[in-house]
């Protein structure tokens, strides 16, 4: 498996976890502080969250496929795009997983 793989995998799962930050403090400030501007912000974070998110699945799809994960793990790292901070601690569990499988020090099945 290449580094590349690895790269934009850790690449993505961060823009998508601040994006879904921002995307809840956006909420936080419409509903709840009723903020001018509020709206525009969330709006704008909401597509663009969501665009980057299909981003975030193909990389990590592909990531999962190129590890040979089993299918619990692969859909376990999929949906950490959706919970606020999850991805922050899957991509580093996940990377430091595969550090070592991307050195080529270490077997294909690497468990997590």
């Amino acid at each position: 498996m290449k580094k590349s793989v690895l790269t934009r995998y850790r690449v993505m799962a961060y823009v998508t976890g601040v994006l879904l930050i921002a995307l809840c403090l956006g909420m936080i400030a419409k509903y709840a502080l009723e903020m001018d501007g509020a709206a525009d912000f969330t709006q704008v974070v909401s597509i663009a969250h969501g665009w980057l998110y299909v981003v975030y699945l193909i990389f990590a799809f592909d990531l999962g496929s190129k590890a040979k994960w089993p299918v619990k793990k692969q859909l376990w790292v999929l949906l950490a795009g959706t919970v606020p901070t999850a991805a922050f601690f899957v991509e580093r569990r996940i990377s430091r997983a595969l550090d070592a499988k991307v050195a080529g020090t270490e077997p294909v099945a690497a468990k997590v």
